[in-house]
């Protein structure tokens, strides 16, 4: 698959993405968000033509924003999300 065939199956199936109750408190204590949709504003970040997607193995790298947002290719589970140290 190209980089541009991950960047549309990962988009195509947006609505599908998700995470646990863990990982809302992971991914506001590791980025230092207040927001109260964890999901939107990762969904937010994904979707913004900035993102560079990546896909190796089983999953989803998303690079944006000095962050970088992992996503699990199969269940659409937002896994965790940090801030890129430069």
């Amino acid at each position: 698959m190209t980089k541009m065939d991950d960047r549309i199956e990962l988009i195509s199936n947006l609505d599908k993405l998700h995470t646990t109750d863990l990982g809302v408190v992971r991914i506001k204590k590791n980025l230092s968000l207040d927001v109260d949709d964890v999901i939107s504003w990762c969904r937010e970040k994904i979707e913004n033509q900035n993102a560079l997607i990546t896909r190796r193995g089983k999953n989803w790298y998303i690079n944006i924003d000095d962050c970088e947002i992992t996503v699990n290719a199969y269940s659409y589970t937002i896994i965790t999300a940090h801030n890129i140290k430069n």
